[in-house]
């Protein structure tokens, strides 16, 4: 088995804009490479990641291109295109998919006002374009009216396959579990929609979580999605606001411990794996970086 982080950032404040980056986020409000992480993988025995947008611009997915040339752990990138413009999210798209390491697409929706910004005939016009050149979509639902559209979205894109980044923020420490318990059961009905099990951290902004407060959402996912429709994500770097990835590793991985061998090999890897379709070549060449680090 290829153990895959399903979500990692890298930023670099010279080369691209990041408006939601602001003192707030301290000390992660400065450039973070993948040089800082990289001492973090080997710790947890991760040997493979997939690289995902943080900011709706050109420039920050060339950094991550130029990230994965340079670091062979790099197996998949989730790119940016403008979804608000299918013209040119058709031309960006043709072009970025000619490399294989790029497997998919995300955009900050949840940075827009209108929370029901992913149904506009635009942004729907480029979910047909994902659709149709069989690239991934990771949707940033953190509302619970963005977690409502997966149902739309899955009968307009029957053939879309859409990832939920951080099972769309559970009510983590909050007394009240709706409407999420319910409204991730209606999203998980698609068997091409699927949970990313990363960004786990407490709904009332403190940086304080335990495993145990986060175990009844994590249950309800699997419950919900199964083993082979959930992957593991670290969300580094901002893992640390919230104890740094060595501990949300820990604290995930005590989830984990209670399946069998083949649910946490899905989990920990053959889920990213299928759903991505990440190229073999380059899984093959993260396995040996991993080692020949390792050694």
């Amino acid at each position: 088995m290829v153990t895959i982080d399903s979500h990692q950032h890298v930023w670099d404040l010279a080369r691209a804009r990041y408006d939601w980056l602001t003192a707030e986020h301290s000390p992660i409000d400065r450039t973070m490479n993948f040089d800082a992480l990289r001492p973090s993988l080997r710790r947890a025995g991760i040997q493979a990641t997939v690289l995902v947008q943080s900011a709706d611009n050109d420039e920050d997915t060339d950094l991550m291109l130029e990230v994965a040339r340079e670091n062979p752990e790099v197996a998949a990138v989730v790119a940016f295109v403008p979804l608000h413009d299918p013209g040119r999210a058709a031309t960006r798209l043709d072009e970025l998919r000619r490399d294989p390491i790029v497997v998919g697409v995300r955009n900050l929706i949840h940075d827009h006002p209108d929370p029901d910004y992913i149904l506009r005939p635009d942004v729907d016009d480029s979910l047909a374009l994902l659709e149709a050149a069989g690239a991934t979509f990771d949707y940033v639902a953190v509302l619970p009216r963005h977690l409502e559209h997966v149902e739309t979205i899955s009968e307009r894109h029957p053939r879309l396959r859409i990832v939920i980044d951080h099972l769309a923020k559970p009510p983590i420490g909050l007394a009240d579990r709706e409407p999420w318990w319910s409204l991730i059961e209606r999203a998980a009905q698609n068997p091409l929609v699927f949970g990313k099990v990363s960004g786990l951290y407490s709904a009332t902004g403190s940086p304080d979580w335990t495993t145990d407060l986060v175990r009844p959402f994590f249950d309800r996912a699997l419950e919900t999605f199964g083993p082979a429709r959930l992957m593991y994500g670290g969300d580094w770097p901002v893992s640390v606001l919230f104890g740094g990835y060595e501990r949300v590793w820990a604290g995930l991985s005590e989830l984990f411990e209670g399946l069998d061998p083949s649910e946490r090999q899905q989990i920990l890897g053959g889920t990213a794996e299928s759903f991505y379709r990440i190229d073999p070549g380059l899984l093959s060449r993260a396995v040996r970086a991993s080692a020949e680090d390792a050694a």
